[in-house]
């Protein structure tokens, strides 16, 4: 808190020198630095702010009345009682913790005037409404503005005094509105009702004010002290417009106790009319009471004789209702026994369907192994194709190359060999194929008649659990009309049957199921008949190739023929062989050389014992083993 005293500056109101009134009222002294050194310094700063409310709220009254008008917000009295009050309504004022800053502001039990003075929150709502103030000291200060112009400062305070349980939330234990002096100033303050004030608060700035208190204005000189004469006047006057403010005040409420009358007298002759309104219609009210009574005698006596006629329908359907009891424990009993031979069957099902799942999931793996045979056997023909071209090449060959015709024919003698063992194997491999195949025709056509059993045991379980459900709704429809009372045990045997109308839901859906299954294997028996029809064209492909095959052998040896009667035999020299071609064993004496008449080449006599006719000599000459085969081989072929 700050305090200016010509233009000097003290910052703690502590060390500020206390203002005491003497005797006579007048002149003021000081007390000093180290009388007050002894004293709580809170109490210090309590006094110090009562004494400077006396001297503004004095000053103020009585520049006010030497004025003789009314007092703007320019008016420097009126500026310095509002600082003073700034500062009293300061201390020992509570510090919040906000998130960004410490707030310290007087706005908060400012606030709670609205609560304990109802006619204080047309203050607070234009408080609220101006738009230039932005700070809660802002509003503070228009709020004491207008408090002032409506004379109210002091009842307002008053209030918040009272409620110290309210200020303990915004003051310390020590704060001066929680002790005496603040008591004291709110007394001062009803002398302020004396003063006429018209103040603007929209266009004054008072976010950014600041309050510094000027002792200058109530320090006194010698020459204020004959003025006392003028000051008895003025107290005078005061008191005169006291009295006259009292009798307007008077007048005031004698016609607002008039206008009182006057209301009281209209609402009285509404009363008399709204009783004698009253009365008419209680008459009419006892009227149809009196009806109602009769009507009500009348409706009893017709109650009680339809109450005996209920007795006796009561104790008839009671005695039905017995033997309709027993009737359904039994109709229950079979519905349970039933429910449980459909859950047995619905269990086959499933296991049924389950072994169809695997055999489906068989077929299908042996599909794919046929699959994986068809490619292979396509592999090979692609690689017989190659071959056959091969075969083809090396034809044309012969035919350029007459020299080396016989290191040739060898090679193709063993080519051709190949060719005849994997053609074997090929027709090994179709037939195992067939025999797949006729093994999996007979496994769908037996599963084919199993689903149609099956289908056909299903649709009859199911007419006859239909057949069932009809019955047992005839039977419920009928139950319905004679037992309205029992009607738990009517939802109990309605929910059981929706359990039965489920079970045959999840049946139809298991039919459907089934229908689907089949349908997916009359799509797997079409592919079937696509790969039978495939393998049908691949055994012709392959019969062809046979033939062309077959073909070109016996080209062949009509190229060998023609090259042996246009070359000539190679007739090998005893010399260049010491080795037998086929057995490959020593010559010597006892092992003797032979040429073979076809080929030229010298054998022993176990391996060129054969003897043959040849197309360049009629008789039977001896041939080696391995030219006796081929001959007779080309014989046979040529046979027809």
């Amino acid at each position: 808190m700050t305090f200016q005293v010509w233009g000097w500056r003290r910052e703690d109101a502590s060390q500020v020198l206390a203002w005491v009134p003497d005797a006579e009222g007048g002149r003021r002294g000081m007390l000093t630095r180290r009388s007050l050194a002894t004293k709580d310094p809170t109490a210090v700063e309590r006094a110090n702010l009562l004494n400077m409310a006396k001297l503004s709220i004095k000053g103020l009254i009585e520049s006010a009345l030497s004025f003789g008008r009314t007092l703007d917000s320019d008016y420097p009295p009126l500026q310095q009682f509002f600082v003073v009050m700034e500062h009293c309504l300061k201390h020992g004022l509570k510090v919040r913790k906000s998130f960004l800053s410490y707030n310290k502001t007087i706005w908060g039990p400012l606030e709670l005037v609205e609560k304990l003075y109802p006619e204080a929150e047309e203050i607070g709502a234009s408080v609220r409404d101006l738009p230039g103030l932005k700070t809660p000291l802002g509003r503070a200060r228009a709020w004491l503005r207008l408090a002032l112009m409506q004379k109210k400062m002091a009842d307002y305070l008053r209030c918040l005094i009272i409620q110290r349980d309210l200020l303990s939330e915004f003051y310390e234990y020590h704060a001066l509105m929680m002790e005496e002096e603040g008591a004291v100033i709110v007394g001062l303050l009803v002398g302020l009702n004396v003063i006429d004030a018209n103040l603007c608060v929209k266009g004054e700035d008072l976010d950014s004010q600041v309050g510094v208190i000027d002792f200058s204005m109530y320090l006194k000189n010698e020459e204020d002290i004959g003025n006392k004469e003028r000051n008895v006047q003025i107290a005078a006057i005061l008191d005169q417009k006291n009295y006259v403010e009292e009798l307007n005040r008077q007048l005031n409420t004698v016609s607002s106790l008039h206008s009182r009358v006057d209301s009281l007298e209209k609402s009285n002759t509404k009363l008399i009319e709204e009783l004698a309104i009253a009365k008419n219609n209680i008459i009419k009210l006892q009227e149809e009471n009196h009806q109602l009574r009769s009507e009500n005698k009348l409706i009893l006596m017709k109650t009680q004789q339809h109450l005996e006629v209920t007795k006796v329908d009561v104790e008839t359907e009671l005695q039905t209702y017995k033997h309709s009891r027993q009737g359904l424990d039994e109709m229950y009993n079979e519905a349970r026994r039933q429910l449980r031979d459909e859950s047995q069957l619905r269990q086959d099902v499933e296991n049924e369907l389950a072994v169809q799942v695997s055999m489906k999931h068989e077929i299908e793996l042996a599909m794919k192994l046929l699959e994986k045979d068809i490619h292979e056997k396509q592999d090979t023909l692609i690689g017989l194709r190659q071959q056959l071209e091969e075969v083809k090449a090396i034809n044309i060959e012969m035919y350029q190359k007459l020299q080396g015709s016989e290191d040739g024919l060898k090679e193709k003698n063993e080519i051709i060999a190949r060719l005849e063992e994997k053609t074997n194997k090929i027709t090994a491999a179709m037939r195992q194929l067939e025999q797949r195949l006729q093994q999996a025709e007979k496994a769908q056509m037996e599963a084919e008649d199993e689903d149609e059993k099956y289908l056909q045991e299903c649709l009859s379980k199911s007419d006859s659990l239909q057949k069932q459900i009809s019955q047992k709704e005839k039977q419920l429809v009928q139950l319905e009309t004679d037992l309205k009372i029992e009607k738990e045990w009517r939802q109990t045997l309605q929910e059981d049957l929706q359990k039965e109308k489920d079970a045959l839901s999840h049946l139809r859906n298991e039919t459907q199921q089934i229908i689907s299954l089949k349908k997916e294997f009359l799509n797997l028996q079409d592919e079937n008949q696509q790969l039978k029809k495939i393998y049908h064209e691949q055994e012709q492909a392959l019969q062809e190739l046979g033939n062309k095959l077959s073909e070109s052998k016996l080209k062949i040896e009509d190229i060998k023929e023609a090259n042996k009667a246009l070359q000539g035999l190679v007739w090998l020299k005893d010399k260049e062989a010491t080795h037998c071609k086929l057995c490959e064993k020593e010559f010597s004496l006892s092992k003797r050389k032979h040429h073979c008449r076809n080929c030229g080449e010298i054998f022993c006599n176990a391996c060129s014992d054969n003897e043959l006719p040849l197309p360049s000599s009629p008789k039977p000459v001896r041939v080696c083993d391995s030219c006796h085969a081929l001959l007779i081989q080309r014989c046979s072929s040529n046979l027809p």
